[in-house]
């Protein structure tokens, strides 16, 4: 893959938008991931990173900075070529028109929620969106998600911008869905589970365990799970519905 742009999504984030060197992208199912090769001293493992979008023949990656891979990740120049496996894992229900869905994104868990907003939107699902962030300068792409034309939630730790605190306390999850899908800090989306196990409404989480290999050989990201005892993130996931995690123990 090469990079096309790199932009500056937050103080800690940048949005990649890469393109095939040759060839065109394989599909791709929102909440599926890719696993990068980073070119650095000291690094040997690969790093996943959520699919954020497709549009055309360019892939959306969202990086947030979290250590000596990720940076070099976010100051990769234009033009940069390196080598990404995709697309790993198991996505986000698609649900069927007529249905209601609320897509919540936490930091950068708001990535897979963008290709997932796309996807809904093209099947005519009725769906809205509820983004949370610290504080109103860490929120990210916002307009992208306001170009979707459908209600855009926000909750800020500070009440710096929309609703004042965490995600899971906003009053738009008391609303009946058919569907919560989320992303984000493991609390965020245990609380965000606790709410619609509490609630009757059917949800979805995107789990971000360490996954070396992105194919269940390394056995990095196993997680607990009540029909299938442990499984592998990458393989099983990385989406899962909450009833089959033992969340709620």
């Amino acid at each position: 893959m090469v990079v096309k742009r790199n932009v500056v999504a937050s103080s800690s984030c940048r949005l990649l938008v890469l393109s095939p060197v040759k060839g065109d992208l394989p599909p791709m199912r929102p909440g599926q991931f890719v696993e990068v090769k980073v070119d650095v001293p000291g690094v040997f493992l690969r790093r996943p990173i959520s699919v954020c979008n497709v549009e055309g023949n360019d892939l959306w990656l969202l990086v947030r900075r979290a250590g000596k891979a990720t940076d070099a990740l976010c100051d990769m120049a234009e033009g940069t070529i390196f080598n990404v496996v995709m697309p790993l894992g198991n996505g986000f229900s698609i649900p069927e028109p007529g249905t209601r869905v609320l897509l919540v994104g936490g930091g950068v868990g708001v990535a897979p929620m963008l290709y997932y907003a796309r996807k809904l939107a093209e099947t005519g699902v009725d769906f809205s969106i509820l983004t949370a962030a610290k504080t109103k300068c860490e929120l990210m792409l916002m307009d992208e998600f306001e170009k979707s034309g459908n209600a855009v939630y926000v909750a800020t730790d500070d009440g710096s911008y929309g609703h004042k605190g965490f995600a899971a306390s906003h009053p738009v999850l008391c609303e009946n869905w058919d569907l919560v899908a989320c992303c984000g800090p493991l609390m965020m989306m245990k609380s965000i589970a606790s709410v619609c196990h509490k609630s009757g409404n059917r949800c979805e989480v995107s789990l971000e365990n360490l996954m070396a290999c992105g194919l269940g050989a390394c056995l990095c990201c196993v997680e607990s799970t009540v029909d299938k005892g442990n499984v592998c993130v990458c393989k099983d996931g990385p989406v899962f519905d909450i009833n089959v995690l033992k969340w709620q123990d």
